[in-house]
């Protein structure tokens, strides 16, 4: 009998370091201070102009072993920086985002698609002024690796899409100034 279970005993460890080890999702919450959604259009063809949002807030989830996550991002949209106070209160302006009535835009992905280890493009619905449209955001960059002053896991990436604004009603002066409007983000967000 005691042959019996150390036999036992071998073969359940043999099985247990044999099986593939299943990483569970990670959430990364993301780092306000570090990522900054900006857009930029043309303003008359004169010039590219480019602005951000200085408050992000949100969560990634991923599952690197199984290649799936989900993105779920709020930008405060009364945040926005121009460069220039009066062009700040223009851009939250009824005409624009209206940011009294809709103080917040959103991005929830729907698909992640990765190529190796990476995400390359995620798929997702973009809310501003309380219209969703779906979009696809190119992922240019990611890293995952300890982050060196928290010493915390963390993740970073750059991300760009192409909206119009006509369709979420944002659309004054198109198309004069610029209905395509590029959507880039700089991504930070640390392990919870």
């Amino acid at each position: 009998m005691n042959k019996f279970v150390k036999l036992s005993a071998v073969l359940a460890l043999a099985t247990a370091v044999s099986a593939p080890a299943f990483a569970a999702p990670e959430t990364y919450v993301i780092d306000g201070s570090h990522t900054f959604p900006r857009f930029s259009y043309s303003h008359f063809g004169l010039s590219k102009q480019l602005s951000r949002f200085d408050k992000t807030s949100g969560t990634i989830v991923l599952d690197k072993e199984a290649k799936t996550g989900s993105v779920d991002i709020v930008i405060d949209t009364t945040s926005v920086d121009t460069g220039f106070p009066v062009f700040n209160g223009h851009i939250q302006g009824a005409d624009f985002l209206d940011t009294t009535a809709f103080p917040t835009a959103t991005f929830k992905s729907t698909k992640v698609v990765f190529k190796g280890d990476a995400p390359t493009e995620v798929q997702g619905d973009l809310t501003i002024k309380g219209v969703t449209k779906p979009v696809t955001l190119t992922v240019t960059s990611f890293v995952a690796m300890p982050h060196p002053m928290l010493q915390k896991d963390a993740i970073g990436a750059n991300a760009t899409t192409v909206i119009k604004r006509t369709d979420f009603n944002a659309g004054k002066y198109a198309p004069n100034v610029g209905d395509d409007v590029t959507i880039d983000i700089a991504v930070e967000a640390i392990k919870q």
